[in-house]
């Protein structure tokens, strides 16, 4: 199983960016696909996820401006990311859970400019 997550990159506050990561490989029907961010020194933290039977899940810091989606037929996950601040800048990276599988994805720089 593979992550290709594209996206990010620099963006002004206030802007907006969108993250996109397929998976391709044998994948369980029902799994968990997210995304994480993190920042320097720090561990990863969720920022968003669903479920393949559509459950979503925000951090409380991301609520109201960022917006998780999934493609189940071209296997791709999105994160619409809105009103954007400087505190969002971190490396974010795309996660898929099936069965004992927890997989990553490359991480993507997103730096917010204020």
């Amino acid at each position: 199983v593979q992550l290709q997550a594209s996206g990010g990159g620099l963006a002004q506050a206030g802007g907006s960016m969108r993250l996109s990561c397929a998976f391709s490989g044998s994948i369980f029907r029902i799994n968990t696909v997210g995304w994480y961010r993190q920042f320097p020194g720090s561990q990863r933290e969720l920022v968003a996820s669903v479920t393949s039977g559509g459950t979503i899940n925000y951090a409380d810091v991301v609520k109201g401006r960022f917006t998780i989606s999934r493609d189940n037929a071209e296997n791709t996950v999105y994160l619409q990311m809105d009103s954007l601040k400087p505190e969002d800048t971190a490396v974010y990276y795309c996660n898929l859970k099936f069965l004992r599988q927890n997989l990553w994805g490359r991480g993507t720089l997103v730096t917010v400019s204020s």
